[in-house]
């Protein structure tokens, strides 16, 4: 798991008059709105003596969260403006400060950016050019919860040779004699990678596809990527300018064995609102077909070499964004798994934030990395 990348915390409504809990990269955290709605993300643990500031509430007064053990209130910025125990007026401790994240809110999701890059250093939040645009219509956003590695999630949806086998509705089972996975165009990106591939697609049945159906088999065309390790990008083109889906994966890391996926989908056909809840159902369908499968993958997180599975030409996006994700790990990125799973037991470890850049004596430790 990777710091310094803009995560999703919540889908937007679920954040409203009360602090919510969420655990990412395995830390926990909390989130809240001030007396303006603006979200607000911390690190949850109390510099007090370890309190859940999650469980306690939002004090709209004082646009800030209080811990339920002490009553100590903290602000949007993190720092703690209150110490009930002190007496009024008193002077708080300079340490006493958690974590705040830059928080940012757009496809009715709260993303937060959990590291200490400055914001001219930082990757930027995943665009969606289609939201908003003529043309284009969204699906409600929604998340899909699964028992298994982000990173296996990820490739997943990179993998274009699975669909033959996986995806009843994409491929051909696997009964063709000339099956063959074409070759797939990659071009690097500052933070990732594109994609683009051509599919040879069953044919689409009249009643769910309408005019876009066909009788016979065709091409399809799938364009595609990765942003930072835990965006997907999956664009599919049954026609040269219509009939196109455009789905977008944030995924969050709960911890090494659970994902929460933020799914946005844009579509240029099939307009009418009440088509809205058939292309959810189908794409919940296909994504249920993964999850069967991918559950049950072995190990449950990505080998650490490439050298303990064999990769063939169809899995190129694949081998790619292991090297993207080498390149973070070489960038001091990579959270040390081993050395936070040992010692936090005893340690509340925090994801380090913007202001560590500048401020110091801070009471959590931050979160090991991989040097």
């Amino acid at each position: 798991m990777y710091i310094n990348f803009w995560y999703p915390v919540c889908l937007t409504k679920e954040l409203e008059d009360k602090p919510i809990k969420r655990k990412i990269l395995g830390v926990d955290f909390v989130a809240f709105r001030d007396q303006k709605g603006t979200a607000h993300c911390l690190s949850n643990v109390c510099v007090h003596r370890g309190g859940s500031l999650a469980d306690g509430k939002c004090i709209p007064e004082n646009n800030s969260v209080s811990c339920p053990y002490h009553g100590w209130q903290y602000g949007g910025d993190g720092k703690c403006l209150t110490v009930p125990s002190l007496g009024p007026g008193a002077k708080v401790p300079a340490r006493a400060k958690v974590d705040s994240y830059p928080v940012i809110e757009k496809y009715d999701i709260v993303f937060a950016f959990l590291g200490d890059l400055a914001e001219k250093e930082r990757p930027e939040l995943y665009e969606i050019e289609e939201v908003g645009a003529e043309g284009w219509r969204a699906n409600e956003t929604i998340t899909i919860d699964i028992n298994y590695n982000y990173e296996r999630s990820v490739e997943n949806g990179l993998d274009p040779a699975h669909n033959e086998f996986v995806h009843p509705t994409h491929g051909f089972s696997g009964i063709k004699n000339d099956y063959k996975v074409n070759p797939t165009k990659i071009s690097e990106t500052q933070w990732g990678a594109d994609f683009s591939q051509i599919f040879d697609a069953p044919p689409l049945d009249k009643e769910t596809y309408g005019e876009t159906a066909r009788d016979q088999s065709g091409e399809l065309e799938v364009l595609g990527g990765y942003h930072g390790p835990n965006v997907l990008i999956t664009q599919i083109h049954t026609k040269k300018e219509t009939g196109w889906f455009h789905q977008y994966f944030f995924e969050r890391p709960i911890d090494e064995f659970q994902t929460q996926i933020f799914f946005v989908n844009m579509r240029n056909w099939l307009m009418e609102e009440s088509m809205d809840a058939m292309i959810t159902e189908r794409n919940l369908a296909i994504a249920n077909e993964d999850i069967t499968l991918l559950t049950n993958l072995r190990p449950f997180v990505t080998p650490p070499t490439m050298t303990k599975e064999i990769l063939v030409p169809a899995d190129a996006v694949i081998g790619q964004y292991r090297k993207t994700l080498e390149g973070f790990k070489n960038q001091g990125f990579k959270i040390d798994s081993k050395r936070f799973k040992a010692e936090g037991h005893q340690t509340a470890f925090a994801i380090p934030c913007p202001a560590r850049r500048t401020e110091k004596n801070w009471v959590l430790d931050p979160i090991p990395l991989i040097q």
